[in-house]
């Protein structure tokens, strides 16, 4: 990871307050960083603290799958996902899809405000830093060369 992560923001509708909240109280530190965020978040981020944001789809219709290809691909270095676990949400199966994305590919990722001060105020953050390979991706990759296409060999 390159010393300037690339953080993915997230926070459905009932914790959005609670976002921005957390965003404000770490704009300093979220400003030396690139920002994505989906749809909606991302504007309130953008609008409130005056940071700039790259924005995904919206969450149901897309963002949260568009966020999981970008983990995927190794293009986001840390989530910051502030879901709802006592509203269902039209679009779970995104949140779970995304969820195991990042536990697969070794992403830190906080699910409450707590573990995002954690991460976020970590010395690791400001560094860069290579993590340890994905106990996962060892065998689910095995065998796969970019240049040959898909080879589950």
């Amino acid at each position: 990871m390159p010393r300037r992560k690339r953080i993915a923001l997230i926070a459905h509708d009932n914790c959005k307050v609670e976002m921005l909240d957390w965003a404000r109280f770490n704009v300093m530190t979220l400003a030396a960083h690139e920002l994505y965020a989906t749809g909606t978040t991302g504007a309130l981020l953008a609008n409130e603290l005056g940071l700039s944001v790259d924005r995904f789809f919206s969450g149901p219709l897309g963002g949260d799958q568009q966020v999981g290809a970008a983990i995927a691909e190794g293009r986001i270095d840390f989530l910051v996902f502030f879901w709802d676990p006592l509203e269902p949400q039209p679009h779970d199966v995104d949140v779970k899809a995304l969820l195991r994305i990042a536990v697969v590919c070794n992403v830190p990722t906080a699910c409450n405000r707590a573990t995002a001060d954690f991460i976020l105020s970590s010395p690791l953050t400001g560094e860069e830093y290579q993590p340890a390979s994905s106990a996962y991706l060892g065998s689910a990759t095995r065998g796969y060369r970019p240049e040959a296409g898909l080879n589950t060999g």
